[in-house]
């Protein structure tokens, strides 16, 4: 904890005595932490509230979203706030258990349970984070106008000021338009790589540090894809219950670009090449 004033400042909000505090691993924007009071545990997330604005409320609004969806476990938010321009979110606990034997099948249902979740447009009510960037979900009417209004461009600029470069990129949104099925938009996880997601007590599949709006769905199966660690079987048993449209497969490329412009623009030109390969392959 970053100061004995905050961990009194958390006293109080829990009502209750904090005996003992454990850092976890939680990445390069937030320190990550066990609270041990003395009759629970909870994990709390600080960061700068300067810095990063409004990133707790945003992943607490997200958190519940995906709660109020009844799929899969949820942590579920205690507090959130900021205290000396410290920026916190308290959540429960969830320990760690052995995945059941049909984890990933369950995993596969859970997910098109969650992306059978529809509204009217494309967005969120508030804009959120993906990573440490800010994450735009001004309503749109249309998969292609939400994806590259809201996804693609702000990416492309940012990367423009730190430098890349990417020509023709007209060609590219024009070329993709034909690509993006008409769907309607599904609440995602947006951020679903292997390290969101881990096994709770009973077995089951708990999702972890979302970046949440109705979107296109391929989205999550884009980020699922792109750096591994789901059993085919997850996808197997979704296609089952809510199949994806003909060809998935041959689109994940469109949906990873996003990612990667994320990562490129996070932590520089290791991943330049490969989202210009997707431009060209597309432009």
């Amino acid at each position: 904890m970053r100061s004995l004033k905050l961990t009194s400042h958390f006293e109080e909000l829990l009502s209750e005595k904090i005996i003992a505090i454990q850092p976890l691993s939680g990445g390069d924007i937030n320190d990550v932490c066990l609270i041990h009071t003395n009759q629970q545990k909870f994990v709390a997330k600080v960061n700068s509230a300067s810095k990063f604005p409004g990133m707790f409320e945003a992943e607490a609004k997200g958190l519940q979203r995906l709660k109020d969806s009844n799929t899969f476990t949820i942590p579920g938010t205690i507090h959130f706030g900021e205290f000396d321009d410290i920026a916190f979110l308290i959540l429960e606990y969830i320990d760690s258990g052995k995945q059941t034997d049909d984890f990933w099948e369950m995993f596969g249902e859970q997910l098109a349970a969650l992306h059978r979740q529809n509204e009217s447009y494309f967005g969120f009510e508030n804009d959120n984070y993906i990573g440490s960037l800010p994450q735009y979900n001004t309503i749109s009417d249309s998969a292609y106008e939400f994806y590259v209004t809201q996804r693609l461009q702000p990416q492309f600029e940012l990367s423009r000021q730190k430098g890349f470069k990417f020509s023709d990129l007209d060609a590219f949104y024009k070329t993709i338009k034909d690509e993006i099925p008409d769907e309607k938009p599904s609440l995602i996880h947006g951020d679903l790589w292997n390290g969101n997601f881990m096994t709770d007590m009973q077995g089951y599949p708990c999702l972890i540090d979302p970046a949440v709006a109705y979107a296109p769905r391929e989205m999550d199966m884009g980020m699922m894809h792109l750096f591994g660690g789901f059993n085919s079987r997850v996808f197997d048993v979704y296609n089952e219950v809510f199949p994806l449209v003909g060809n998935w497969k041959d689109r994940l490329s469109i949906w990873q670009l996003y990612y990667l412009l994320v990562h490129l623009n996070l932590f520089g030109s290791l991943y330049y090449n490969e989202v210009k390969s997707i431009v060209n392959r597309y432009s």
